[in-house]
């Protein structure tokens, strides 16, 4: 499908009746890559995301000296390898690769240089630049805080006690916590601000345990004392975040929808979606081998605070737009700062469907209006694909602005969404289920 040919998304028929098995998790994926390259021994990481996003991980680690290569389902990252002379990085429309990787450059001995795509440049790393400049990093932005940037690596990171504001993203912390065991005094994070994404941070902190750390949380922040990472394997779990618009599909549709291979356990910030489901009146049952979700009889409106799991807020919303009484999403001004506003982004579209959806200072204010069809644009975000595709299936003949930009997160996702909402099965054994191997706060 060209990128410049819009979507016309699928209306539901009538009740849902589908199995389906997402891809790994970014937040996840690109996790276990960095931990993989700065431990002291190759790592095999299984059923990892295969995107966009993931790819820009693996390309950029790779220039920093961590050569990875593909085997049976996963990739083998060995550890960053001390080089010389300038290299780039490009960091497409990454938060991920922008916040992880500038830390590993400092490790190395390479002078690097990050860029990426000109929305990169709109997304806020300014905090996490100064922290590592504070813990000894040679980097040069010119002042301005945000990308493009040059880390001048010397071999090693000192590390120690840092202030930092991550109040803009919790990567910023994650960035820290993930390097932190290779600096050689560790890190000592005290934190200025609340960050968002509580459940990120706890991804972080659970993953630098797995991979042999020995974070400690603190009153104030964080440490992580200097400790040698490693770990011969690791499994990336689906991702619940990209599963979010399967999750919410029966409440809007009817019928049921399985999501195989849902974690009974897990920090992902995505399982929040199970109280959404029982809070809005349809039903979850989560077993051994995934979740099922079935649609209620109606759906009202609610006032969420999603401080906590602001990547869900684009399929929340369109959500909210089909309740039978005013909804108010709260907490997210951070997503102004995400690959697009992501608040202005869906008041904007929204509206132009005739909807009434204002902002606030902090999120969203809904009010129940009828929808027509026209044209949901996405700028080149993927929850916002996500989003439209919730849209339309109460909202026969919508188009949906460049679908392919979901590959971001999600390769795939048009198809696997157009044979759920036509009732099809594509089966949970991984074979027609759509691909495997997803996505932000992340």
């Amino acid at each position: 499908m060209a990128d410049d040919t819009p979507w016309s998304a699928p209306a539901a028929a009538g009740p849902l009746d589908a199995t389906v098995r997402v891809p790994g998790s970014k937040s996840v994926t690109n996790r276990a890559y960095v931990l993989a390259a700065l431990s002291t021994g190759p790592t095999v990481v299984r059923a990892p995301l295969d995107s966009r996003d993931t790819r820009l991980m693996l390309a950029a680690l790779d220039r920093l000296g961590a050569v990875s290569e593909r085997v049976d389902d996963g990739v083998r990252i060995r550890p960053v390898t001390q080089g010389s002379g300038e290299v780039g990085v490009d960091l497409g429309n990454a938060g991920t690769v922008a916040r992880f990787t500038p830390a590993p450059a400092a490790l190395g001995s390479r002078t690097v240089h990050f860029d990426g795509d000109p929305a990169i440049r709109r997304r806020p790393v300014g905090p996490l630049l100064r922290a590592l400049t504070d813990l000894g990093a040679d980097i040069a932005d010119d002042g301005r805080g945000a990308v493009p940037f040059v880390v001048r690596g010397h071999g090693h990171l000192r590390g120690g006690a840092v202030d930092l504001d991550a109040s803009a993203s919790s990567q910023f912390l994650s960035a820290l916590l993930l390097a932190g065991p290779a600096f050689d005094e560790g890190v000592t994070v005290r934190l200025r601000g609340s960050p968002p994404s509580e459940p990120h941070i706890a991804m972080t902190v659970e993953m630098l345990r797995d991979f042999g750390a020995a974070p400690e949380r603190r009153p104030d922040g964080f440490h992580v004392p200097p400790a040698r990472l490693a770990r011969d394997e690791f499994t990336v779990e689906p991702d619940l975040s990209g599963a979010a618009p399967f999750v919410v599909a029966p409440l809007l549709s009817g019928g049921s929808v399985r999501i195989a291979g849902w974690p009974t356990a897990t920090t992902q910030p995505g399982d929040w979606l199970r109280s959404l489901v029982a809070e809005l009146g349809g039903g979850t049952v989560l077993d051994d081998t995934g979740l099922t979700v079935t649609g209620g009889d109606s759906l009202a409106g609610r006032t969420l605070d999603l401080h906590e799991v602001g990547e869900l807020t684009p399929v929340v919303a369109a959500l909210l737009c089909f309740a039978d009484g005013p909804s108010e999403i709260r907490g997210v001004a951070h997503l102004r700062g995400h690959e697009t506003d992501r608040l202005a982004a869906l008041a904007t579209e929204l509206s132009a469907l005739g909807g009434d959806v204002t902002e606030t200072a902090g999120g969203l204010r809904i009010r129940p209006a009828p929808l027509h069809a026209g044209t949901f644009h996405t700028y080149d975000d993927h929850r916002l694909v996500m989003a439209g595709a919730v849209l339309a299936l109460r909202v026969p003949g919508l188009r949906v602005e460049d679908p392919a930009t979901v590959g971001k997160t999600f390769p795939g996702f048009v198809p696997l969404w157009e044979r759920v909402v036509a009732g099809a099965s594509p089966g949970d054994d991984g074979d027609d289920g759509g691909p495997t191997g997803t996505t932000d706060d992340g």
